[in-house]
């Protein structure tokens, strides 16, 4: 076992102190230890992680003991000696990089690469074949001597192009460089320019179909606004229609009352008649589309909340897909619209008349009431008048009574259940309010 410091050797019975090394820094001594012999035998000794070494102070202390950690960095496996060299100072050796790491692992295309066996007798001999070949006719040069005389009727004289020098070549090279050039920068110009043609074509057919999308959507605003005033619905229609109105007629009197107009006091109050009764009958016009418009937005209204009774139940499933399921209720539903719906029809024969009448009473005396027993007596006048031959305008008016009657026995929740979800009046609160007014009327015909 011996020491070195800064590649010097320390032999035995020396100081720190002399060899340069402080307890104010940090010190890197190199131990060397030697076991056993290389003919000895091998034994069980393990170095330990921890050596206790006896040192002594540079103060004239007495000795202490001083514990070192040693790390040991132990050979994995055997490695071979792939090359080095010999400090000739210290006399150390150093191995090649190879020997003092672990190998690197090779991907597998590596690996199924070096198991393809390379160095074999079938790898390393090339097979050749050798074949000779005559040609049909044979060629040569055959100059006239003596015997033989050769015909020079086909022969051809030659003459050497003119001498090209390395000056006209680089200036031939430079021509055709600058040709090359100018061809290029006319394809790229002509594709830039056919570029910016396709460019401003796009650009027009853009603008076109915008010009186009604006007259449509502008004639459909107008449209839109003619079928507000033609056929109003809603209550903007016809606050607009009264608007307008209001705008023509302060317009109207203004002309009328104007002195520059030269009207007479007679002229003017037969004018202003005249656009009373003008504005009488555009009132009576808007009245007439307002009753219009209301029986068609309540028959639209009711059409749909049937649809939305009928309509089937949309569960989502644990897999996110949704299905659709008629209930009871629905069903019910659905046999209570195509009723509404057949009353409804127009211009039936008398038996099918008849058989939705009948239908139309085999539904409606499952239940007991008042309202029940009114449809069914309505039913049984219609039918009874039918028989009697009577025009349809004549009975206009019974059908009518007999669809609201059976309107309101579709919307009653105790014999169409679905009906509950679009009342906009709890049944709990309407029992009430009924009991109340029956009480209150009693009351009164008691006192």
């Amino acid at each position: 076992l011996h020491f070195m410091h800064a590649g010097k050797p320390m032999p035995h019975g020396t100081r720190l102190v002399d060899h340069g090394l402080s307890e104010e820094s940090t010190n890197q001594v190199q131990m060397v230890v030697s076991v056993g012999s290389a003919n000895a035998a091998p034994s069980d000794y393990v170095m330990p992680d921890v050596i206790s070494v006896e040192v002594e102070g540079a103060d004239g202390t007495g000795p202490r003991v001083v514990h070192v950690a040693v790390e040991r960095d132990l050979p994995l496996k055997g490695k071979p000696f792939l090359g080095g060299f010999r400090h000739k100072k210290t006399g150390f050796e150093y191995h090649h990089a190879t020997c003092q790491s672990n190998p690197v692992p090779k991907p597998p295309d590596v690996l199924a690469a070096m198991a393809i066996p390379k160095f074999h007798r079938d790898t390393q001999t090339a097979i050749t074949v050798t074949r000779s070949q005559q040609a049909v006719r044979e060629q040569g040069t055959q100059m006239t001597k003596l015997g033989i005389e050769v015909d020079p009727a086909e022969d051809r004289l030659l003459a050497p192009m003119p001498y090209f020098s390395a000056a006209e070549y680089d200036e031939l090279r430079l021509e055709k460089a600058i040709d090359l050039q100018r061809y290029t920068r006319g394809y790229f110009a002509r594709r830039r320019a056919a570029d910016l043609v396709q460019l401003a074509r796009d650009r027009e057919i853009e603008l076109q179909a915008a010009d186009e999308r604006r007259r449509m959507e502008a004639e459909e605003v107008h449209r839109r606004e003619v079928e507000r005033r033609m056929n109003p619905r809603t209550h903007d229609d016809f606050e607009t229609l009264f608007n307008e109105l209001e705008a023509w007629r302060l317009a109207e009197t203004a002309k009328i009352q104007d002195p520059a107009v030269g009207l007479g006091e007679a002229e003017r109050r037969e004018a202003m008649s005249q656009l009373l009764q003008r504005e009488q009958k555009l009132l009576q016009t808007i009245d007439r589309l307002r009753l219009q418009a209301a029986e068609a937005n309540r028959d639209r209204r009711v059409r749909t909340t049937l649809s939305y009774m009928a309509a089937p139940k949309r569960w989502q499933l644990s897999d996110g897909e949704i299905v659709e399921v008629h209930t009871p209720y629905t069903t019910r539903a659905k046999e209570l619209q195509e009723l509404y719906n057949g009353l409804r029809l127009a211009l039936l024969s008398v038996d099918e008349r008849l058989d939705v009448l009948l239908h139309v009473k085999w539904t409606v005396k499952e239940f007991d009431c008042n309202l029940t027993r009114d449809i069914v007596e309505l039913i049984d006048r219609e039918a009874d008048m039918l028989n009697r031959g009577r025009s349809e305008a004549s009975l206009e008016g019974l059908r009518k009574r007999l669809a609201n009657l059976f309107l309101q026995f579709v919307e009653t929740p105790e014999f169409n259940p679905e009906a509950a979800r679009f009342q906009q009046i709890p049944q709990e609160l309407s029992a009430v309010s009924q009991m109340t007014g029956n009480a209150g009327s009693a009351i009164q015909m008691g006192a």
